[in-house]
């Protein structure tokens, strides 16, 4: 059976309304996302897990990057300078955990929603931080209507997406099935996640989560 929420579907035989809960984990101030079977609104929970290098990946390492051709291989963001940058598949974990990348300078891409040039949204995730370096996503606050975001897929077919609005969220309060749907209903988009706000006193958990929505523009 398939299970859609909003413009997002699941294969999932027997399931219910889905909904995934964006989760932070203690060293990356921002590092896990669940899949939870519960109805709105959306909450979010703190949960331990590794800290994620903050090494730079070698150039050699970057280029010599493959995917399955179909699949987001790399993304880049010039308007915040960041450069053509590994994506990571991100599956579920046996716990309902969607799995981080494992570098802050990598961004994630959720294997369960659009790839490039398919019809819906394509979900992906960035490190803000650890505790020693900036993340990939740090400055996509800075993001504006209009800026540009490319994605290279598996073939090297080159994709890009504009910016057509951004939203925060209280960290508990947000809301996934507009996330992982395209904005106002458009056939394909792209959708960037990061956290942002302040840290909340005594935790090691960001008050907000960021997300840019955008749009698929000629190459």
């Amino acid at each position: 059976m398939s299970v859609e929420v909003g413009k997002f579907k699941f294969a999932q035989k027997h399931l219910g309304l889905v909904l995934i809960i964006i989760g932070i984990a203690g060293w990356t101030l921002c590092a896990v996302l669940l899949l939870n079977h519960q109805k709105p609104p959306v909450t979010t929970t703190a949960h331990a897990a590794p800290a994620p290098s903050d090494q730079r990946p070698p150039a050699k390492v970057i280029e010599n990057y493959t995917v399955p051709a179909a699949d987001p291989k790399y993304i880049s963001i010039p308007e915040i300078k960041v450069p053509k940058s590994r994506i990571m598949q991100l599956g579920l974990m046996k716990d309902n955990q969607i799995a981080v990348p494992g570098n802050i300078y990598d961004a994630g891409w959720y294997n369960k929603s659009a790839r490039p040039g398919a019809p819906g949204a394509m979900f992906i995730y960035g490190h803000v931080s650890s505790w020693e370096a900036n993340g990939l996503f740090y400055d996509l606050k800075k993001l504006a209507v209009g800026d540009k975001v490319y994605i290279t897929r598996g073939d090297d077919k080159k994709f890009a997406y504009q910016v057509v609005t951004t939203k925060t969220y209280p960290y508990n309060q947000v809301n996934m099935e507009q996330v992982l749907a395209t904005y106002n209903g458009i056939p394909q988009g792209l959708n960037l996640m990061t956290c942002t706000g302040k840290v909340i006193k005594g935790t090691s958990e960001f008050s907000e989560r960021l997300v840019i929505f955008t749009k698929p523009i000629p190459t």
